[in-house]
């Protein structure tokens, strides 16, 4: 039986072979027809509720390709910052909060590394702004933090401490922390001491909680779940590709999807850090087995491959603009991480590689490439998150191995709420043809797949096409790097 019928719409279908249709009928939560009117129409039957889209347009739902759920419902609750600059406005904004919030310590996201003009963040500015609370600010990429005294002393950060590679508690001058937290690894010990570590776990450290939730934490974790979840549902996104994961995620979306809370169809990675053995691989092929139903699955492995430009994380294959003779670390030797995507290929997993600079997006083009050559061609669908700066030598080798190119249009410079500064600047105006190179991918043959990275940006997707359309071109070098309405809603 026909449920509904929609009518007087312009149907983009997303489908090549039959771009619109003036019409679409579903049945059982399915649609099963979509052509002309008189077509559809003619499927009605007594019952079937017709909805006339006024002249309209009709599209399938928004698939968010690369968001952080868990996370993202946390920080609904979490102070931001955005559109606060000047020590005036800041001092002003985190003790009015404070006067609210007892939580142990105050978290600010969407921090600007400029907020402050020419005055870093650090220690010393924070300890004027809150000096008897512990205080954290996030920047709005997530990969740096600032803490004041009182939180670093907290977490036992204040006289420094040994992190992983590509990480980093910086120190100043007087040997003590300055402030500056560099990737999760550094800040995580405050946002444990928050209370917020959690729903960063798949995300940080790709591990289980320990020791395992109490039933009132388990209880709280899930309404953070569901108020992502509803949170998405605002915007029209029917199906998440979450870029974070964990067996505890999976579990507390499996209840809620029990439960008949889940509205949206969510996939969830298994996080393979670089501390990991390949063993534990199994427990990707694992969770790929156990979950794959029609509404909550996994089948991929999430990896880190470097930082961003922002805290000159991002792995380069010339020297920062703005620090001659640096160029970034990776996080996995190339080598290594080619025996990986090979081992990860052969179990039939998707792989999603986080790399930001040219020397990272090569990298993992190189490890794609070797996975080819090993196993035979499939329709893997690998993919590269974010590939803010490409090698040009780097762009067609996207469609040749049939990767995709994973894009945020809301995070280059300039493009929404993202700052210009200091990212140009340390990348260098003759990079800058090559930086978020979107339309140079597509024009090449590129799948290219269009996201929010939520919390980081803004999750609605009409904001997201905006950039996408708008994009402004830094420099007389250009190129152009919009793409059109069509492309953008694709992707």
């Amino acid at each position: 039986m026909t449920d509904l019928i929609v009518v007087n719409a312009r149907v983009l279908t997303m489908d090549a072979g039959n771009p619109r249709a003036e019409a679409v009928a579903l049945a059982a939560g399915q649609i099963v027809a979509v052509g002309s009117r008189a077509e559809i129409e003619a499927l009605a039957v007594p019952g079937t509720r017709v909805l006339d889209a006024g002249g309209g347009s009709v599209l399938p739902g928004f698939h968010e390709a690369h968001m952080h759920l868990f996370a993202g419902g946390a920080e609904l609750t979490h102070m931001q910052l955005g559109g606060i600059h000047g020590q005036a406005a800041l001092t002003r904004a985190v003790r009015d909060w404070a006067v609210l919030d007892p939580a142990p310590v105050i978290l600010a996201q969407a921090a600007d590394h400029g907020m402050l003009g020419a005055v870093p963040l650090s220690r010393a500015v924070l300890d004027l702004v809150l000096p008897d609370r512990p205080l954290l600010l996030i920047a709005q990429d997530h990969h740096t933090a600032w803490a004041n005294t009182a939180a670093l002393s907290a977490a036992g950060l204040l006289r420094g401490r040994a992190t992983p590679a590509g990480t980093e508690v910086v120190m100043g001058p007087d040997g003590l922390a300055s402030g500056e937290l560099r990737e999760s690894a550094a800040f995580g010990p405050i946002l444990d001491l928050a209370g917020a570590g959690r729903p960063r776990l798949g995300l940080d450290t790709g591990e289980e909680p320990w020791p395992m939730p109490t039933q009132a934490e388990r209880a709280a974790d899930k309404a953070t779940l569901h108020a992502g979840l509803a949170h998405v549902a605002r915007y029209g996104i029917t199906s998440v590709t979450n870029m974070d994961g964990n067996l505890y995620t999976l579990e507390l979306l499996a209840e809620i999807e029990t439960e008949g809370g889940l509205t949206a169809r969510v996939k969830v990675p298994f996080h393979f850090k670089n501390h990991m053995e390949p063993g534990r691989l199994e427990t990707a092929s694992q969770m790929a087995v156990r979950w794959q139903g029609d509404w909550l699955s996994s089948g991929f492995v999430k990896l880190f491959l470097d930082g961003v430009i922002d805290s000159r994380t991002s792995v380069m294959l010339h020297d920062y603009a703005d620090a001659p003779g640096w160029r970034g670390e990776p996080l996995f030797d190339p080598a290594r991480f080619a025996e990986l995507a090979v081992e990860i290929d052969r179990r039939g997993l998707q792989m999603a590689v986080h790399a930001t600079g040219d020397r990272a997006v090569r990298i993992a083009l190189d490890g794609y490439e070797a996975a080819l050559r090993a196993n035979g061609s499939r329709d893997a669908r690998h993919r590269i998150e974010h590939v803010e700066l490409i090698d040009p030598a780097d762009v067609g080798r996207f469609a040749d191995l049939g990767v995709v190119a994973s894009m945020q249009p809301p995070h280059p410079p300039g493009a929404m709420d993202f700052p210009l500064e200091p990212t140009l600047t340390r990348i260098g105006p003759g990079r800058w043809p090559d930086f978020y190179a979107t339309r140079t991918l597509l024009e090449a043959g590129a799948r290219l797949a269009f996201a929010s990275d939520w919390p980081i940006s803004d999750v609605n997707p009409l904001r997201g096409i905006q950039a996408a359309l708008t994009r402004q071109v830094w420099g007389p070098e250009g190129p152009d790097q919009r793409v059109g309405l069509l492309a953008a809603l694709q992707a």
